[in-house]
């Protein structure tokens, strides 16, 4: 049995949980509410103030899905109570990030700046020139965001610059090795 998909997601007080008949489930929470539809093959009962999760059979798809459907069922309690968050450090000589109104602009190198609009549910910080804190309910889309911020300028090996993850190692690499002294 899956180790994952058999552990109990307990639900805190203030999270409402509803659950209907074809596994589309509806999670409200201070932090927003978050929508799901379920694989309609896994059994997700409300058990007092858990939720469990079972499967139908051992069949390598449902065995796939249960630990899978437990980690997104995880997740969205999480979203909607405490909330998820990326940070990103943008590195370079002249390269930094501001926030006008609630469009994060960004002057990367290029001979203009990047601008990004927001997304519902997704709030942008900029505590820093040099560092952008993306935070949200629904994990995914904060991931997301995330990455499409980084993808404005990826973090190159030479030197550094570009926009990385605050927990993310760039692997540096030596230049060209030049000509031989004489």
């Amino acid at each position: 049995m899956s180790r994952i998909g058999r552990m109990p997601i307990t639900v805190p007080a203030g999270v409402d949980v509803k659950i209907t008949d074809d596994n589309f489930v509806t999670v409200k929470g201070p932090k927003g509410t978050l929508n799901q539809k379920l694989h309609p093959d896994m059994i997700i009962e409300r058990d007092g103030a858990d939720i469990i999760i079972k499967r139908p059979s051992d069949v390598k798809e449902h065995r796939a899905l249960h630990g899978l459907t437990r980690s997104l069922l995880a997740n969205m309690v999480k979203g909607v109570t405490e909330g998820f968050s990326k940070e990103l450090e943008v590195n370079g000589v002249g390269y930094r990030a501001q926030l006008q109104g609630k469009k994060l602009v960004m002057n990367l190198g290029y001979s203009h700046p990047v601008e990004m609009e927001p997304v519902d549910g997704i709030e942008i910080e900029v505590p820093a020139p040099n560092k952008i804190v993306v935070k949200g309910a629904d994990k995914q889309l904060v991931g997301h965001i995330a990455a499409n911020i980084r993808e404005k300028r990826l973090p190159e090996p030479y030197k550094g610059k570009g926009i990385k993850y605050a927990t993310e190692h760039i692997r540096r690499k030596e230049g060209k090795a030049g000509k031989a002294k004489a």
